[in-house]
């Protein structure tokens, strides 16, 4: 129900603020809401259309894995861990392995196999849910892991810095990896919090000690190398661990005598199927954020919180980069453009250059994986998924204004 009203909302605003436009002179507000209308759907298919060859691929790698065991043998390893987190979901089922490898995949930077893998875990939970329409707390605390989006590896936007020619690229690196990690601890606990799990549980303190282990240890060992070294390394161990997954699912599958093409076929067929179910859900979330750029709210929403916070005497150094902050719960690819803009605009080197960078990394697109994933299951009602994933965004929006401050003023 809350993506409804905040679907609602969006034209609702839209087209008060068009009505409020068209009073001042400008005639062409409605032309150009119109035509954001055309762009986002044909988008929305287009990414679902890109979305299917990636979906059927690693769907049907995944079939493999299952057959083969090694998914299950993931969730025996991890079953002390999630059953905590997750105590809705019966102990050893699969479904464990699908949350592991699309967590693992995030946290990597690998797109193409993260989206896939979190399909078939929320089909797999889909399975377990009671009431179809309505999505059931594993899977809403499964979202606001994706949504917190915690990477530690930002390859791309290090790439983007170095293209605008940054002095040193790297350098948003540490700031970034600290506040996704606050985004994705402030996500855990309050849908915790809200679910009524025990984090005090010692499985679940071992966990995040852990989590804030190895965090720590991959910004020591980063810090330790050069530019060039560090984007050679971040790409290489990426798709080293791609591709040795592919082949060790194979090869498992060979060693148990499956029949790993038929299985492989039988997965992606789910692939297709799936990219086709979630059009719909894009269509309606991207039109709907499409027509809220374009009538101008989202400017006047920029605009006016930098006058409030102006008014209370506060220094307003990071209003220049809250466009990218904005964008990013909505749209990847609108944050990303928005984020390229303050690099031009002010420079790469600049407090708002790298503080959209830090935007841009510390969280994710918040509506898009609601509705892809949602939408992949026919989930109507999303109870408190809205309201964890964007709190999860707003702490790691607050947390990187915090470190920009702390490591570039």
């Amino acid at each position: 129900m809350v993506l409804n009203y905040i679907w609602v909302a969006f034209f609702a605003i839209a087209f008060l603020f068009a009505l409020i436009a068209l009073c001042l002179g400008d005639t062409t507000v409605f032309q150009q809401i119109v035509q954001s209308t055309f762009d986002a759907s044909k988008n929305a298919f287009e990414i679902s259309l890109g979305l299917t060859g990636v979906l059927s691929l690693w769907l049907g790698m995944m079939k493999i894995g299952e057959k083969a065991g090694i998914v299950n043998v993931l969730a025996k390893v991890l079953s002390p861990i999630f059953t905590k987190l997750f105590p809705d979901i019966p102990k050893n089922h699969p479904v464990m392995g699908s949350i592991f490898m699309n967590i693992a995949s995030n946290m990597l930077g690998l797109d193409n196999a993260a989206t896939p893998t979190g399909l078939k875990a929320m089909q797999q939970m889909q399975e377990l849910n009671t009431k179809k329409d309505t999505a059931t707390n594993p899977m809403i605390m499964f979202l606001v892991l994706n949504t917190s989006g915690l990477t530690i590896i930002p390859t791309t936007i290090l790439a983007f810095r170095a293209a605008y020619g940054a002095a040193v690229p790297t350098d948003v690196f540490v700031p970034i990896l600290l506040a996704t990690t606050v985004a994705t601890l402030v996500g855990i606990i309050l849908t915790a919090l809200w679910q009524r799990i025990n984090l005090l549980q010692p499985a679940l303190l071992a966990f995040i000690g852990a989590l804030l282990a190895f965090v720590g240890v991959v910004i020591w060992g980063f810090g330790q190398l050069d530019q060039k070294t560090m984007e050679t390394v971040a790409n290489l161990s990426g798709s080293m661990i791609l591709f040795s997954i592919i082949v060790s699912f194979i090869v498992a599958g060979f060693i148990k005598k499956i029949n790993v093409y038929d299985a492989f076929i039988e997965g992606a067929k789910e692939g297709f199927t799936t990219a086709v179910k979630i059009i719909p859900y894009l269509v309606a979330i991207l039109v709907g954020i499409g027509v809220f750029r374009a009538s101008g709210a989202m400017d006047m929403l920029i605009n006016g919180i930098a006058w409030c916070v102006e008014k209370c005497g506060l220094n307003t150094d990071f209003v220049g980069a809250l466009p990218t902050a904005f964008m990013k719960p909505l749209s990847g690819s609108g944050a990303r453009g928005l984020m390229l803009e303050a690099m031009k605009t002010y420079g790469p080197d600049s407090f708002v250059g790298r503080l959209s960078c830090m935007f841009q990394g510390s969280t994710d697109t918040t509506f898009y994986i609601l509705a892809v994933y949602f939408g992949s299951v026919n989930i109507k009602y999303t109870r408190h998924a809205v309201a964890c994933g964007l709190l999860a965004d707003l702490a790691g929006v607050i947390a990187a204004i915090f470190l920009a401050n702390l490591f570039f003023e």
